[in-house]
């Protein structure tokens, strides 16, 4: 059961109209998308703007250099055509979008892609956001909530568990992503997974 961490962030399924897809390429665009970075302000005046990257390596975006956007609540193809490292980040520029103004409407504007291009993982092999929401419970069935987040420590990585309505109380807990010893089991139909962890345990 390990993790591969290129993917740090949330996910979405929800369904918004596409533009300028064909029937065909709409139901496929409207499977689960994955954030894997947001715009920011403009920078420079042609139309170069800011980019925040939620992959690991931050670099691993630019795999992917046709990205989908979310712009009024429709889906639109963005095309990474330049990108430069700067000391805080990078910036991009995004192909058709030359014009400082025009580029500016895309501050804020989150990219994704559809989380059925991700490469293809091991067996018991994890990316960080098919475990995000997954109910979590003990060996002796106590409901402990749903990973909200995951953490990098170094040593390894932890599960961010926040209670829910039917979790066994209102701590939220911090369980360590270790296979076997603490993970047991990750059913990924039923979307939950199973831990060696006391109720009473202090992180």
């Amino acid at each position: 059961m390990h993790l591969r961490l290129p993917l740090k962030f949330n996910f979405f399924t929800e369904k918004v109209a596409i533009s300028n897809s064909s029937e065909r390429e709409s139901e496929a665009l409207n499977h689960k998308k994955v954030v894997l970075g947001q715009l920011g302000k403009l920078h420079g005046i042609k139309g170069w703007l800011r980019l925040s990257s939620f992959t690991n390596p931050t670099e691993n975006i630019f795999e992917y250099p046709t990205l989908l956007a979310e712009i009024d609540n429709r889906w639109q193809v963005l095309e990474i055509d330049e990108y430069r490292q700067q000391s805080n980040g990078f910036v991009v520029h995004i192909k058709g979008y030359d014009e400082p103004e025009i580029a500016r409407q895309l501050s804020g504007v989150r990219l994704a892609i559809n989380s059925q291009l991700l490469p293809k993982l091991d067996e018991d092999s994890y990316y960080w956001y098919e475990l995000e929401g997954m109910k979590v419970v003990n060996l002796q069935g106590e409901n402990f909530g749903q990973v909200s987040s995951l953490l990098e420590t170094g040593a390894n990585d932890v599960l961010v568990v926040k209670p829910t309505a039917d979790s066994i109380d209102a701590r939220e807990r911090l369980i360590p992503y270790i296979a076997d010893s603490v993970i047991d089991h990750i059913d990924s139909e039923e979307r939950f997974i199973k831990v060696n962890w006391e109720a009473d345990y202090l992180e």
